[in-house]
């Protein structure tokens, strides 16, 4: 047998193997990941500070009676405007009007033998002791007359405030006592009211500075000028002013209550409502706004952002943010003008990566209006 020509077939053969083997090994590079990127701007951004706080009334009274007796008539509506004065309550007059005629007879009588007294002392047909004390028993008796008036004039329980009159929490009929705890009714003065925010004493402090600095925004009396939004979402229609001297600090928390005072003509605020009070701090110029869905946190909790650069490789970016500023935050380092962050596909990039990078469009208000409008049909049905 020819071994050598058997060797040579062999040995070609196995050349062919190695070769079509290499080519199957070859691998293919892999696919760029498709995000979607917003190019940050710098701008002018109006910097207003929002803070919850919640309505209280711009003054309270409780009305009480100041004299006892049997409540006859109840003269007011409730959850009605009074006014300062304004009788509110009757109570039964009868006792104390026997009682202020009575103390008139006596300071008559008192009256009358003091000046029969006064000729006959001069004439030293009585004596001074006498004579002085039927003077001052007809002091006394005025001081009598004088109380009598008072306790009858409190038979009307008055207003003590211009305001809004809370529920009666008594009916005729029912027995009152003088200076009693429990109040016949509130009134509240609704215009204007307080809001009540409390803030960390570091916010009062970053307020003075911008106050004192002129960077709030202030009225033509050169306060500082706040806005109101309530629970609703809507903006209040009238400003207010901060009122700094209505400042406490609470030792335990470390605590302040900023009060603003605020204008309600049509009774729209009321007392317990939530609100939320906007201080606005001036203007920041070339401020960087990034969106938020692009802004990630990383374990210790600081922000992150996803960067494409010029060549489209992915870099991860610290930052430092500021506030959030509607739907966007308030990027004070670790972006610049020109940046174009990642607000789509974040769980696709990599640090280090090459990415194909599509600009953010917004769906149309019109579709997406639609779509909710199908979404909302769908759950109805």
């Amino acid at each position: 047998m020819d071994y050598s020509h058997l060797s040579a077939r062999l040995a070609l053969g196995a050349a062919i193997f190695l070769t079509g083997c290499g080519h199957q090994a070859a691998p293919s590079p892999p696919a760029s990941s498709r995000v979607t990127v917003v190019t940050v701007l710098a701008q002018a951004v109006p910097i207003t500070t929002e803070l919850p706080g919640r309505i209280t009334a711009h003054r309270i009274a409780d009305v009480r009676p100041q004299v006892s007796g049997i409540v006859l008539k109840r003269l007011f509506v409730e959850g009605g405007e009074v006014k300062a004065g304004q009788q509110l309550y009757q109570i039964d007059p009868a006792p104390y009007r026997a009682a202020y005629d009575s103390a008139v007879a006596a300071e008559a009588a008192a009256r009358a033998l003091a000046d029969r007294y006064k000729p006959l002392v001069e004439a030293n047909v009585v004596s001074k002791q006498d004579y002085d004390n039927a003077v001052a028993t007809y002091l006394q008796a005025q001081a009598a007359v004088e109380t009598a008036r008072i306790n009858l004039v409190y038979t009307k329980v008055l207003s003590p405030i211009s305001g809004r009159v809370g529920r009666s929490f008594i009916t005729e009929g029912a027995l009152v006592t003088a200076n009693q705890t429990s109040a016949l009714a509130t009134v509240q003065q609704l215009d204007p009211v307080y809001v009540d925010v409390t803030q960390p004493s570091t916010t009062l402090l970053r307020l003075r500075r911008e106050a004192a600095a002129g960077l709030l925004k202030e009225n033509e009396s050169g306060k500082t000028q706040v806005r109101l939004r309530l629970e609703d979402g809507s903006e209040y229609s009238h400003p207010g002013t901060l009122e700094f001297s209505e400042v406490t600090v609470d030792v335990g928390t470390g605590s302040v209550t900023l009060r603003a005072l605020m204008p309600n003509p049509e009774r729209l605020l009321l007392p317990g409502m939530f609100v939320r009070e906007q201080i606005e701090e001036g203007v920041r110029q070339g401020a960087v706004l990034a969106p938020v869905q692009g802004i990630s946190h990383d374990s210790k909790g600081d922000p992150t952002a996803l960067v494409v650069d010029p060549n489209n490789v992915v870099e991860l970016r610290s930052l430092q943010t500021d506030r959030a500023v509607g739907d966007q935050w308030l990027v004070v380092s670790g972006l610049k003008a020109g940046d174009r962050v990642i607000v789509e596909g974040i769980q696709f990039a990599r640090p280090g990566s090459k990415v194909v990078a599509e600009n953010y469009r917004p769906e149309p208000q019109e579709k997406t209006s639609r779509q909710a409008a199908a979404t909302a049909q769908t759950a109805a049905e």
